[in-house]
């Protein structure tokens, strides 16, 4: 008997259940009975607890008050402190989302009244502090295709729960490697079992031209057999190569978290535009990356979900940038346990909180390498910011301008707290602090999911007139007009710009005006990869040919240029080890990537002697057995 004919055999005629859908790995009920709907709660938990899956009951689409009458009730029961910005209507799911700037003012009684008038099923979200059109584009981009997505989802539930299948003797889990393998860039994992094919990951290389996207041509990959892709975080080397599957025909669901799924949409609209400028085909188009959204499932940290019929999936918060997540995949009902760690930040950083690192289970561990190297140990955060701290103190007192190149994506964010920080403790002069590239629209999925922050940050975010994002120091750049006029005037400032790495965007533009004058300075905060503008800058180039005033020449770099290593995303050496020492259960083998070729061998070398387990530092196309 299939689950959904189990759960309804549950319900008597009076309690009206007239459908049941999935929604992923989720069930829902949808009844006409207004009393069973408003007072169902205590049976539906009985049935939650029978069958350990997640239910909700929502009243019939039909019988839901009118969209009109319930925006006015709605208004009217919400309190003015909360702050309403927008009311979303998903009328075939007979939910209504209620956007708010101060969402915590919206309580339970709050909620149960509104259920009680409309008989709609509100669910609260955060409005951005700071206006974002990215937002509203995706939320409507949801609701538009409200129908698709309730027909998608329950598609997706019926895969996971109608499909029969057996644990035998002959069953296996296999990984292979299609990108991000003794190399940084274009990560894409393959997980695969005589059930299901699991893509974790799936990125693009900008940096270099010839190793831009994974390799899908290994004979185990198969576009049509992809049952799902699991993102890790929002960054371009681990997510900007998905629309490229949906081109080519995939349909099925992509899995992260809500502010990697805003955050990664942003990016990859950002990768095209920067390839267009360069006079360069895109791989895909704005379309394609509308498909990813409407298929996106978004889950929260711990929330445990089933993606297939043999796999569940939990994220965990890797605390590299904001959402991303470390991917744990329950094989097979306990046959196998993997943890795949993304990129993380083993370290309470000034936005984010420390990973954990016990778990129920862990056999096979996949971790990143980006800073394996035995020489690769960064300062503490106290020292990074007090050498940052000086930088733009000497350089403002010799009346030059300080330009910080960031990744659009943590780094830009972190570097934000701690300038607006040093300036209201009077750390450093309160000059112009100007925040240009897509820096400004990512700060804005910032202030939107502040509870991914850790405490501190949040307790900021949440009192009144104290989110740092907000201060007044911080000026936006939207145009090359507002640039020029930067780089002209004389009057020192900082420039927080994207990209972190010199690929392209504002912050190369800003290096062609500044990089003569050696009043200024050029502070690099993040990794820089091989092949990079950046990466050739940290190693001594002072010569470099680019276009300059649309003619090729040498632009010469005389601005003083400095390193701050403690303020990456990335654990650094010692944290790598200790995460590995700390992490509970022990695992049975390591798989070390997303690293330069020596410095994966390098740690793949330290986690053997410290855990005495088997190590290994795959290749590109390697397909490995692991249980």
């Amino acid at each position: 008997m299939s689950i959904l004919n189990l759960i309804q055999k549950e319900f008597t005629p009076e309690e009206e259940i007239v459908s049941t859908l999935f929604e992923g790995a989720n069930i829902i009920l949808y009844t006409r009975n207004r009393n069973f709907f408003l007072n169902g709660t205590s049976k539906i938990k009985d049935i939650v607890n029978k069958v350990k899956k997640r239910i909700e009951l929502r009243m019939d689409p039909k019988d839901v008050i009118p969209k009109g009458t319930t925006e006015e009730m709605i208004k009217k029961i919400i309190p003015k402190e909360a702050k309403l910005v927008d009311l979303w209507f998903d009328e075939k799911r007979s939910v209504v989302i209620i956007e708010a700037l101060r969402p915590s003012l919206i309580n339970s009684k709050i909620i149960k009244k509104i259920k009680e008038k409309t008989l709609w099923s509100p669910k609260i979200q955060r409005a951005p502090a700071l206006k974002s059109d990215l937002i509203r584009s995706i939320r409507m981009t949801l609701y538009e295709n409200s129908e698709f997505r309730r027909d998608f989802l329950n598609s997706i539930g019926s895969k996971i729960y109608n499909s029969k299948w057996k644990r035998d003797d002959k069953y296996w889990v296999r990984s292979s490697f299609l990108g991000g393998a003794r190399e940084v860039g274009r990560s894409a994992i393959l997980v695969q079992t005589p059930i299901s094919n699991i893509l974790m990951d799936c990125g693009v290389n900008v940096a270099n031209k010839e190793k831009e996207f994974p390799r899908f041509d290994a004979p185990e990959f198969s576009l049509d057999k992809i049952d799902a892709i699991v993102i890790s975080h929002a960054h371009l080397d681990h997510c900007g190569a998905i629309p490229l599957l949906f081109k080519y025909g995939y349909n099925g669901p992509v899995y992260c978290t809500e502010p990697t799924r805003d955050i990664m949409t942003l990016l990859q609209l950002d990768y095209i535009d920067v390839l267009q400028k360069e006079g360069r085909e895109p791989p895909y188009t704005s379309r394609e990356i509308k498909e990813v959204v409407k298929h996106t499932i978004t889950l929260n940290y711990g929330e445990v979900t089933d993606i297939t019929p043999d796999v569940r999936l939990t994220f965990h918060n890797a605390g590299h940038v904001l959402g991303s997540g470390m991917v744990h995949l329950n094989i097979g009902e306990g046959y196998h346990n993997l943890l795949y760690t993304g990129d993380y930040k083993f370290l309470e950083t000034k936005m984010l909180s420390k990973p954990i690192s016990k778990f129920q289970r862990v056999e096979t561990l996949i971790t990143e390498s980006t800073y394996g190297g035995s020489k690769d140990t960064q300062p503490s955060r106290e020292e990074s910011e007090k050498k940052i701290v000086e930088i733009i103190n000497k350089t403002i007192n010799r009346k030059g301008k300080v330009l910080i190149p960031v990744l659009g994506v943590g780094r830009a964010q972190e570097v934000m707290l701690m300038v607006e920080d040093a300036i209201k403790k009077k750390l450093i002069p309160e000059v112009p602090v100007f925040i240009d590239g897509m820096v400004w629209d990512v700060t804005a999925i910032y202030t939107t999911y502040p509870e991914y922050m850790n405490k501190e940050v949040r307790d900021k975010v949440f009192g009144k007139n104290e989110n740092p994002f907000l201060s007044k120091v911080f000026k936006r750049v939207g145009s090359q007009e507002e640039r020029d006029k930067i780089i002209r005037k004389r009057n020192p400032c900082i420039i927080i710009s994207t990209s972190g790495m010199l690929t392209g965007g504002a912050s190369v533009e800003y290096l062609k005006g500044l990089a003569l004058n050696k009043k200024n300075s050029l502070v690099f905060v993040s990794y820089q990869a091989e092949g990079s503008l950046g990466r050739r800058i940290t190693n001594g180039e002072r010569e470099i040919p680019m276009q300059v005033s649309g003619k090729t020449g040498i632009l010469k770099i005389n601005m003083e240029v400095e390193i701050i290593e403690g303020l990456s995303g990335h654990s650094d050496r010692n944290q790598l080890v200790e995460f590995i020492k700390k992490l509970e259960p022990k695992p049975r083998r390591a798989f070390v990537v997303h690293g330069e070729v020596s410095k994966s061998i390098d740690l793949a070398s330290t986690i053997h002697k410290i855990l005495n387990i088997e190590t290994y530092v795959p290749r590109i196309l390697d397909a490995l057995r692991i249980r």
